[in-house]
């Protein structure tokens, strides 16, 4: 008769190693993990060298770490669903001209009412200007562009482009007939503020990116058969046009809603999506689209951290997003380019 042979060190270790890789390949475990990082470093962000009162501190803290939260959410989804749609992972819904418009919207009105009438308006009615006007642009452009019998991806987005660039040179040529204080706070206007965010503004871009993220709950399935490609989607029953001019409104939205609130912030989508597609382990948005969201705040909160502990506040969080994103951009580019 056979014995049974007892299992030896070797055995075991390769067993956890096979159960382990198992573990890891489920898209759940890793959007756990992911979780679990997001919560050690929010409570490392609100608790670590609290200055004065410790309940004061936590409040003024945990208003950057939901403001980040929200940033987070909007970018990250807004931008792997505009990668779904236009089928490319390297263009973002800012390349539609969000961050230009944004500017353009806060240089006109400086050149015409001066810097303080821009810093003494009320920020619920300037955010409410700002939101209104960057979502009436993207809802023309998609309609015209998306919306005719001769509809093209590709049109819109060379549109946007073309249309950003004039954004961006009409807003400088505006900038350079201001006077000296009026350009500073401008200046200070084109960086993300993540850690004063205004409360009011905080809970209403919430509730709108809450109701994106819940408009696009019931799509998950019919975002995976995009990604497939506009034939192949409607070979299986997908109505492309009035899906896709449904998907750009939420995206319109929640992107005009977070860079009203904090700022323009370029590549941010950018970093945040292509890491969630290698980090979920499938191409199904139930997965990415948590996964980009949770991303997100890990870059923020790990970033701000960072900038805190280590530099002593020595310069801006976007400013580091903007370098080391435009570094992965010229990588995503040349790695496209070398296949």
């Amino acid at each position: 008769m056979l014995t049974d042979i007892a299992p030896t060190p070797l055995h075991r270790t390769q067993a956890a190693r096979r159960s382990l890789a198992a573990a890891w390949a489920r898209p759940a475990v890793r959007l756990g993990l992911l979780a679990a990082v997001v919560l050690a470093l929010i409570a490392t962000y609100l608790f670590t060298d609290v200055p004065g009162s410790l309940a004061f501190a936590v409040r003024i803290r945990g208003l950057s770490v939901l403001a980040m939260i929200v940033v987070a959410v909007a970018v990250g989804v807004s931008t792997v669903v505009f990668h779904t749609i236009t089928q490319n992972r390297i263009l973002t819904p800012s390349i539609m001209g969000f961050d230009a418009f944004y500017m353009l919207i806060s240089t006109v009105i400086v050149f015409f009412f001066g810097a303080a009438a821009f810093l003494g308006s009320d920020p619920l009615v300037l955010w409410l200007v700002q939101v209104g006007v960057m979502v009436a642009f993207s809802v023309v452009l998609f309609t015209w562009l998306f919306g005719g019998k001769r509809r093209s991806i590709h049109l819109m987005l060379l549109v946007g482009i073309v249309l950003g660039t004039f954004f961006r040179s009409f807003t400088e040529w505006m900038q350079r007939m201001l006077d000296p204080l009026d350009f500073q706070v401008l200046t200070d206007a084109a960086f993300a503020s993540l850690t004063r965010p205004d409360e009011t503004l905080l809970l209403l871009t919430g509730l709108l990116v809450a109701v994106g993220c819940v408009a696009l709950r019931p799509l998950l399935r019919t975002l995976d058969v995009l990604t497939l490609g506009e034939p192949a989607a409607v070979g299986l029953g997908v109505n492309h046009r009035r899906v896709v001019m449904s998907l750009f409104a939420v995206v319109s939205v929640m992107v005009a809603a977070s860079t009203a609130l904090v700022g323009p912030i370029l590549f941010f989508g950018l970093i945040v999506a292509n890491l969630a597609y290698s980090y979920a382990g499938s191409f199904r948005h139930r997965w990415t689209l948590p996964s980009a969201a949770l991303i997100g705040v890990v870059c923020l909160l790990a970033g701000q951290l960072i900038l805190e502990q280590i530099f002593a506040f020595g310069g801006s969080l976007s400013m580091v997003i903007e370098f080391a994103g435009g570094l992965f951009f010229l990588y995503l580019v040349l790695r496209k380019g070398a296949r």
